[in-house]
């Protein structure tokens, strides 16, 4: 996969185990100091970099469970998707649901990218849908 620097202190992305699924973002504010996260305020974090997924795939973001564990910090539209499309600079949306406020140090690891396929469906309107057992029962309608 291809990736574009855009700021000079930079660190690329990378898997941290040969079994990771996911490879660490690190943060990389544009204007190179800590970011500080309030309790229960969300901050966007530039990585300082742009990347090309190749089409057919999207690049998941998903919280690290280490800084979701200790410090109850997370990303808040877990997985965020970037598209194949998508050409600007990587950034990662973070919430702080701890108790008191975080601070973001350049060069942290703050997220994973997850590169997985896309399915897209063929979108038909149809004037009923086929029955099933379940109807349209909802939230909790399969049991506790």
């Amino acid at each position: 996969m291809h990736f574009q620097r855009l700021r000079s202190d930079a660190l690329l992305p990378r898997y941290q185990t040969d079994g990771a699924a996911g490879m660490d973002l690190v943060a990389c504010p544009a204007e190179g100091a800590a970011v500080e996260v309030p309790a229960g305020e969300v901050r966007m974090i530039p990585t300082g970099w742009a990347a090309a997924i190749p089409n057919g795939y999207e690049g998941q973001v998903r919280p690290r469970s280490g800084l979701a564990a200790k410090h109850g910090v997370t990303v808040p539209n877990a997985p965020g998707t970037i598209d194949s499309d998508y050409r600007g600079e990587l950034i990662v949306a973070l919430i702080n649901h701890g108790k008191q406020a975080f601070v973001i140090e350049p060069g942290m690891r703050i997220a994973q990218l997850v590169i997985a396929p896309v399915s897209r469906a063929e979108v038909v309107e149809v004037e009923s849908l086929p029955g099933t057992s379940r109807g349209a029962g909802g939230f909790g309608s399969t049991g506790a």
